[in-house]
């Protein structure tokens, strides 16, 4: 689907120059002299790496479509993370050093969102907050307060994230996987 360059939005997967780029930045320029512009930061899907180009407002830019599906991870067999495709019960593997941000949150089971192109998966999308266990820290000192900054933990998959004094080892609590931040305790 063409858009035209001013129509862009920042986190838009486009095709350029027979690559898949998600774009970072955008701003619109319009220049005393001249036509006005978008100025786009964008970063290849495949390699990693970054370019910033200019488009005139009126350039056509081809919008990436992008597949959906419903999996669930299973499990890391070496350093490939292993997700099972619930409509059709296909495996499929994906290397964890590309998803190695949100390789943390992952438990068995866990039911994501893998995003598709031309049949190439290019990333997942992680449930909201996910529930973990404490595995370890620190034990309350007598005479801190409630309302102190609170302490670090270490989840069951290797995380760490800043708890209230209250949470002890063995509770299960529930993270935010975007902010990676604690939320409550779970039941």
């Amino acid at each position: 689907m063409k858009i035209s360059a001013s129509d862009v939005r920042v986190g838009n997967l486009i095709e350029y120059q027979n690559k898949l780029w998600r774009v970072l930045k955008k701003s619109h320029v319009k220049p005393g002299k001249g036509g006005a512009f978008a100025q786009l930061e964008m970063k290849e899907i495949s390699q990693g790496t970054k370019l910033n180009e200019r488009f005139r407002s009126e350039d056509k830019l081809e919008k990436a479509h992008v597949e959906v599906r419903q999996m669930q991870y299973l499990y890391l067999d070496g350093s490939q993370l292993v997700f099972m495709d619930l409509e059709t019960y296909e495996q499929l593997s994906m290397a964890a050093e590309d998803l190695e941000d949100q390789v943390g949150y992952l438990l068995p089971n866990t039911e994501v969102q893998i995003n598709f192109h031309n049949d190439v998966p290019i990333g997942f999308e992680l449930p909201a907050n996910v529930v973990l266990q404490v595995v370890d820290t620190e034990g309350v000192v007598k005479g801190q307060t409630a309302s102190g900054s609170g302490k670090p933990a270490e989840l069951e998959t290797g995380i760490r994230v800043a708890v209230p004094t209250f949470v002890n080892i063995g509770d299960r609590i529930k993270v935010n996987t975007e902010t990676g931040e604690y939320v409550e305790r779970a039941e």
